[in-house]
């Protein structure tokens, strides 16, 4: 028997669109040319549910301050998100499956769709490997009272017209608001809709962006922050309005010809962080009225990810590396750059090692996920130096301030041009 107790699973992205398009063309629209098409890593295969190819590869139990601790080995397509929580991993990819390991072990699995909906599952709190679908965003009953009045359709696009409460092309991230009670998803259709929690109900559809939106996330105080594939970010406020609320544009902090592929904010909301297809991250304090803080250059390639944990960020990029930067005040340096994958870093998820923090050594668990197939695991110490190396782990020291805030064309982590991935 189910109960009205169990948790409902929804955890907010900290990555990047699934297929985020990576350079804005005017007009276009988000279906059309999109990396999964454009991909020259796009071979999709589908296996069976019931027969999952997975293999699991454990380093050593004595762990060096920094390094690969386990890799997951799939068959089933490229990973495209990652969700964590506790001592759990969630992963999906371009199968219909969702894995969910616990200990670099396959601990329970269940199918969704890719069809632009978004499904709310709940865990069983007397068994956690039990996961039921608990519903649809919108509702079947929402759409019906919707679908009565002419009113409520929009135009999406040239001929086309939608219900405003739905997506009308794929569903890029999720975010959840720092008090739980809304849900904002981002969309290839330029819009975010924001969801109420406690009644699965639309409250705003939000025309955030004129190309596809990749990424959003919250920060604190009830502030938004949107990133598209037409090179803008953009700050938002939620405000009460009568019955219900309206999100009202703040500010765009960027403005640039090269798409945003990833935000990210840290735990204390103080920075805000976005990544984007010319391989560059920039930040922004708020403190300072979401001043620019600088550009961090770490990558030869497009930045596809990023999180934040701790005095620590982390940018996954299509270069294949994980670059792992160190804030102290507005100085971020590039302390570490994780290496072993043999394909662009698609999602990251993160988590704290309480059992080593606990000894003294704050230590983050790190979840990188590819489009090698794989998704690798590793342990991540706040306290790093130049003596941390191994294999799989290269030491780079790059610092950024303001002074970087305008990229070099000598600097052989910036590329100027745009990522061609037609043949």
């Amino acid at each position: 028997m189910w109960r009205t107790d169990e948790e409902c699973t929804m955890r907010s992205s900290s990555g990047a669109s699934p297929m985020s398009p990576y350079c804005y063309e005017q007009g276009r629209l988000s279906g059309e040319s999109s990396p999964m098409m454009m991909s020259p890593w796009n071979q999709t295969t589908n296996s069976p549910f019931a027969k999952p190819h997975w293999s699991c590869h454990q380093q050593d139990e004595d762990i060096p301050p920094n390094a690969l601790i386990g890799s997951l080995v799939r068959e089933e397509g490229h990973i495209y998100s990652l969700a964590a929580s506790g001592d759990l991993l969630y992963t999906g990819s371009d199968s219909k499956n969702i894995r969910v390991w616990k200990n670099l072990h396959e601990y329970c699995g269940f199918k969704s769709n890719s069809d632009g909906k978004i499904r709310v599952w709940k865990v069983s709190p007397k068994n956690p490997s039990v996961h039921k679908r608990a519903g649809t965003l919108p509702t079947l009953k929402d759409i019906f009272k919707s679908s009565i009045k002419p009113s409520n359709y929009v135009e999406v696009r040239r001929h086309k017209t939608a219900l405003w409460i739905k997506h009308s092309d794929a569903v890029s991230c999720l975010s959840l608001s720092d008090d739980k009670t809304y849900l904002y998803s981002a969309s290839w259709d330029r819009t975010i809709k924001v969801w109420r929690i406690s009644d699965s109900k639309c409250q705003e559809s939000i025309h955030a962006h004129d190309d596809a939106v990749n990424a959003v996330v919250c920060g604190s105080e009830a502030t938004m922050f949107s990133g598209s594939a037409d090179g803008t970010v953009k700050v938002w406020r939620r405000e009460p309005r009568g019955k219900g609320l309206k999100h009202a544009p703040v500010r765009t902090l960027l403005k640039q010809e090269c798409a945003v592929t990833a935000l990210a904010v840290d735990a204390t909301g103080t920075m805000v962080y976005c990544g984007a297809s010319d391989g560059l991250v920039n930040f922004w304090e708020r403190e300072k009225n979401y001043a620019h803080g600088g550009v961090l250059k770490g990558h030869k390639l497009a930045v596809l990810c990023l999180t934040a944990a701790g005095a620590l960020v982390f940018s996954g990029s299509a270069d294949k590396t994980i670059c792992v930067w160190k804030r102290e005040g507005v100085i971020h340096t590039c302390v570490s750059v994780l290496t072993g994958h043999d394909g662009p870093v698609k999602c990251l998820a993160v988590e704290e090692d309480r059992e080593a923090t606990a000894r003294g050594d704050r230590r983050w668990i790190v979840y990188s996920g590819s489009l090698d197939k794989s998704v690798k695991v590793w342990s991540v110490s706040e306290t790093m130096n130049n003596s941390n190396q191994n294999n799989n782990l290269v030491l780079h020291h790059r610092v950024a301030s303001d002074a970087d805030s305008l990229p070099s064309e000598s600097d052989s982590s910036f590329s100027s041009g745009r990522p061609n991935w037609k043949n």
